[in-house]
């Protein structure tokens, strides 16, 4: 390890394979906690490369716990995090509204570091009991077009560096990974990314895989499509950039976004989205990023039947049909296992 934080503090670029031993010495408690940190610290004060990043990837890919629904399809939605915008579970609600045009949702989320409200905190709060059960996620997905698969669940070996990341209380690159870390491998991405230098790096590692993407970033700093300013979508085919008004949406204010102050308020405003109380600035953004994501996956759909599709989802209750059905269900099933 001494040797790879003299490569990196005199300027050069790991190789894919000098990435990959590295985190491997990490995983495996090979060094001590000091290298470690240091070599955290190094990769994110430089910025990662295209290389390291395939490094680190190739490595958790391999020893991570995987789901196989590629007979099904199924896309993902989510965002990096890290945009420090403090808005509602955008991505979440977005992704049950998917879901109830009928498309499958295989999402990929993890609590939030700093919040206390990410997607997977709400969803436990809401009664969401996790699981890395292939069998129960494909039911799910087949039955209600959703499941949710939570990170630790599938990366156990991070278990390893949990302490050092918190200890040192910044982001590294193991927050830019967990977005390409689905355990599904689904064949469709909608990535949220906060920053323009991501959503190249982004750009570049998913153009050489089968993935099917759209990257979106608005340039005022958020990891999603917020309405607020113009934003950029990122797909295999190209680049785009799009205002509000371009799309029939009108751009909304930062503050019409904020996110509860706790996961029981972002909760309660998860539900009341869901149940089609939202304001006009919440309903216009989740329906906006979950008409993008459905063009993804429904590429033979123009935008504008992505969008009406998306509205009827979140106004005729279908997207919060999906959520009480997978929340009833449980409840059921835990029922006839307690009998």
């Amino acid at each position: 390890m001494k040797d790879i934080l003299a490569s990196i503090l005199s300027g050069q670029i790991l190789t894919e394979q000098e990435a990959a031993a590295a985190l491997r010495m990490m995983l495996s408690g090979e060094i001590p906690q000091a290298q470690a940190a240091a070599f955290l610290a190094a990769i994110t004060m430089r910025g990662i490369w295209l290389e390291e990043l395939r490094g680190f990837h190739g490595v958790l890919r391999d020893i991570g716990n995987k789901v196989d629904f590629s007979d099904l399809a199924p896309i993902d939605v989510c965002g990096t995090g890290g945009d420090g915008k403090h808005t509602f579970n955008i991505s979440t609600v977005s992704a049950f509204v998917l879901a109830g045009t009928g498309v499958r949702v295989a999402k990929h989320g993890n609590s939030s570091a700093t919040s206390g409200s990410g997607s997977s905190d709400v969803l436990k709060y809401l009664g969401f009991e996790f699981t890395n059960d292939e069998s129960v996620l494909r039911r799910q997905l087949e039955e209600f077009n959703f499941c949710y698969l939570h990170a630790p669940l599938f990366q156990p070996a991070l278990k390893q560096v949990a302490p050092l990341r918190a200890e040192i209380g910044f982001r590294t690159f193991f927050n830019l990974l967990g977005p390409l870390l689905n355990p599904a491998s689904p064949p469709f991405q909608f990535v949220g990314v906060a920053e323009p230098a991501v959503l190249r790096l982004y750009r570049y590692f998913l153009e050489t895989t089968p993935t099917k993407f759209a990257l979106v970033h608005t340039r005022d700093g958020y990891d999603e499509i917020s309405l607020t300013a113009a934003f950029d979508v990122v797909t295999n085919d190209g680049a785009e950039t799009f205002y509000a008004e371009d799309l029939g949406f009108e751009t909304v204010r930062a503050e019409e976004l904020r996110g509860g102050e706790n996961v029981e308020e972002a909760a309660r405003q998860l539900l009341n989205i869901l149940r089609g109380q939202g304001s006009r600035a919440q309903n216009q953004t989740v329906i906006a990023n979950a008409a993008f994501a459905m063009r993804v996956a429904k590429s033979e759909f123009s935008f504008e039947e992505c969008r009406e599709r998306a509205t009827e989802s979140l106004q005729s209750g279908a997207a919060f049909e999906v959520f009480s059905k997978l929340i009833n269900r449980r409840d059921a099933e835990t029922q006839r296992e307690n009998k």
